[in-house]
């Protein structure tokens, strides 16, 4: 069976000086909140699919009652200047591994698609809920940091921040061996894990806003606030759990203990 399941919807678009936006789960779920929004403001399609046996060893219950396998999903959105690829999911693969082999078919999609540059997101874990939290950027190339400077973006990130862990860091530095430039926009937000980081996701989306041209209507994420928390944190705490329960079966096997599981 393989590792890796890609289901393609539809007939594979021609994009035209696409860039790639990605959102997946991390500290604040920043990124996950901007690209779930755009996703939905922006009306895009969906174009591929992946499900994994990387990926958390659970299902969640959709508003049908019904199951779904947890998946990571690319959307498209033809553009004026840009077309606009959207990497969105509810989860990232679960080992280092996987991590590198999961970028890895991203980059493929994207030299596929001709994809000219990447834009990662995600959160900066702070001890205090920050007021107006700042956005920081890192990239693989001096270039994509010059076209993405705004009053609003920190560039002076050394001793900031410590490893960007997760496919959010990989697609800079895999994207880096594969001439793709890739910048991350990393906005403040409180470290706790059922924090929802709307506030830095707001920052993020004004940048993108004036960089990209998106017209999007940030005031309607304020608007969508608690519908988006409530789901995205039930989302959160139930993987929170199968994550633990993971990492605690591993440890026993280690150890040689009996191993046990949740059903």
């Amino acid at each position: 069976m393989k590792k890796w399941e890609i289901e393609q919807f539809g007939k594979k678009p021609k994009l035209k000086d696409a860039i790639l936006i990605e959102g997946l789960p991390g500290i604040g779920n920043v990124g996950k909140v901007t690209v779930d929004f755009m996703i939905d403001e922006l009306k895009a399609k969906k174009l591929f699919e992946i499900t994994s046996h990387s990926f958390p060893h659970s299902v969640f219950v959709n508003e049908d009652n019904l199951v779904e396998l947890p998946k990571i999903e690319v959307y498209y959105k033809k553009g004026k200047n840009n077309d606009i690829l959207l990497l969105a999911g509810d989860i990232q693969p679960m080992d280092e591994i996987s991590n590198y082999e999961f970028t890895d078919i991203v980059l493929d999609i994207c030299i596929d698609l001709k994809v000219k540059e990447i834009v990662t997101l995600g959160g900066i874990g702070l001890n205090d809920i920050p007021k107006k939290p700042k956005v920081y950027g890192t990239a693989n190339c001096k270039e994509i940091i010059k076209r993405y400077k705004t009053k609003t973006l920190h560039e002076k990130i050394y001793g900031v921040v410590g490893p960007i862990v997760g496919v959010s860091g990989l697609l800079l530095g895999l994207g880096q061996k594969r001439n793709m430039p890739a910048i991350a926009l990393l906005a403040e937000t409180y470290a706790h894990p059922m924090y929802l980081g709307v506030k830095g996701s707001r920052e993020i989306l004004n940048i993108l806003n004036s960089k990209l041209k998106l017209k999007i209507n940030i005031k309607k994420l304020e608007k969508e606030i608690d519908e988006v928390e409530t789901e995205l944190l039930k989302r959160t705490k139930d993987l929170d759990e199968v994550t633990k329960q993971t990492a605690l079966n591993k440890l026993k096997g280690k150890l040689g203990q009996e191993q046990n599981y949740i059903g």
